[in-house]
């Protein structure tokens, strides 16, 4: 299995000649769909889905799959594609690549603020991405996909979500929104020079890969 770090919240991922793309969102590389098989998208937020992107790259291949929530199914009719609606519990298989879905709420912003629905997916029971929200997965996976900033999240909850969670490495996603300054103190805090959240950090670079075995 092999991940591609791509704008903000994306990634892309291979696997045994499938390839899958999470969260193609505004922040991210416009052809970052480009010959993917499937895309897994979390909640609506515009920095996730990209509605216009994601009907033209059907547009240009109409055999793509997209797995999602209700809410962004609903913005995609008439898609002309495949669009399957999952939700937490639910599992499915994407050319052999197993995909299981966990949480039901993105993180709260603010109270006065409606919170919309947010799933993450744990492919092949290693790699796990949970959207805006700090789901823990049903078990310690492998890699943990760790949105470090954003208008809802808190270094210390991360921390601590880290260390329950338990995975075996977090990389850090969900970062436009902080300056590089921002991304080295985040960096710290998270890696070495923090508290310790008991797993190792990673920050990789758009276009970046990592072979994770």
């Amino acid at each position: 299995m092999r991940l591609t770090k791509l704008g903000h919240a994306c990634v892309r991922i291979e696997h045994q000649g499938t390839t899958v793309v999470i969260d193609p969102g505004a922040f991210t590389e416009a052809d970052a769909t480009r010959g993917a098989d499937a895309v897994l998208i979390t909640h609506e937020h515009m920095d996730h889905f990209a509605e216009d992107r994601l009907r033209a790259a059907v547009e240009a291949d109409p055999g793509l799959r997209i797995w999602t929530n209700r809410a962004v199914a609903a913005q995609l009719e008439g898609i002309g594609a495949q669009v399957a609606v999952v939700g937490e519990g639910d599992a499915f298989d994407i050319d052999g690549l197993g995909v299981s879905v966990h949480g039901e709420w993105h993180a709260v912003i603010h109270p006065d603020i409606p919170r919309v629905g947010n799933i993450g997916f744990l492919l092949d029971g290693r790699l796990f991405h949970p959207g805006d929200a700090l789901t823990v997965p049903p078990h310690p996976v492998d890699t943990l996909l760790l949105p470090i900033a954003g208008p809802w999240t808190k270094v210390s909850e991360l921390i601590d979500y880290v260390r329950e969670a338990g995975p075996g490495r977090a990389l850090a996603i969900h970062e436009a929104v902080l300056s590089d300054i921002g991304q080295m103190v985040h960096g710290r805090l998270l890696g070495e020079g923090g508290p310790g959240t008991g797993a190792a950090f990673a920050q990789l670079t758009a276009g970046e890969q990592l072979d994770l075995g």
